[in-house]
């Protein structure tokens, strides 16, 4: 489910999450957001916005089913390749969220059009986004931060080009997007602004970050 970034909301970051820098960003950044929020995080409400039946629109379904192990106190995790959240069932979904988690901030998850040089970048920050608004659907705005990924071109055609969006773009964004947000979250409550890196020599996205306290603007 496609979103444009909704009119007046905070600065949004862009970065590559398969390279080293751009990961690091990513989770440093993720981790700055989570800070800006009150009550704190975690725990969270994650929705993952999406639908298998388009190779383009699946990240969000494929983020979730990712991200399911964390079905516990930290955070809520909904929108799954079982049970995708999609525009047929998003707004049945959000009243769900606000009966049983009406004080927790929720993260919203989606993939995003964009320019061609970001094609593969994740985008995110404070407010809320609009699934569908790209291919004309009209959807509420959901979410108090949102991570996107940028998974095509936008400007023409839209809908074809998520039918035609290869996977081999989409599954490693997703596992990207989700393995950051997992360190995220565990970084979320450390003391001070921490700047999270990895030594380049010994680069592994699997591997533990390195965090070190220092000002660093987001």
């Amino acid at each position: 489910m496609i979103h444009k970034k909704k009119p007046g909301s905070t600065a949004v970051l862009t970065t590559n999450p398969l390279e080293a820098a751009g990961f690091a960003r990513y989770v440093h950044g993720l981790s700055t957001l989570f800070r800006q929020l009150e009550p704190p995080v975690p725990p969270l409400v994650i929705l993952c916005i999406g639908s298998d039946r388009s190779t383009g629109d699946a990240l969000g379904p494929l983020v979730g089913s990712m991200l399911t192990p964390l079905q516990r106190a930290d955070a809520a995790v909904y929108g799954t390749l079982e049970n995708p959240v999609h525009a047929l069932n998003l707004e049945q979904v959000l009243v769900s969220i606000r009966a049983e988690h009406h004080r927790q901030a929720i993260l919203a998850i989606d993939s995003s059009l964009g320019a061609k040089h970001h094609v593969g970048c994740l985008q995110l920050g404070l407010g809320s986004l609009r699934p569908g608004a790209a291919v004309q659907k009209k959807l509420p705005a959901v979410g108090d931060l949102f991570i996107t990924g940028i998974v095509g071109v936008a400007g023409f055609m839209e809908y074809m080009v998520l039918q035609s969006t290869r996977l081999g773009l989409v599954l490693p964004l997703a596992q990207r997007l989700s393995l950051g947000l997992k360190q995220a979250l565990a970084h979320a409550r450390l003391p001070g602004d921490t700047v999270f890196y990895r030594d380049k020599e010994n680069f592994s996205l699997d591997g533990p970050l390195c965090p070190r306290t220092e000002t660093h603007p987001f």
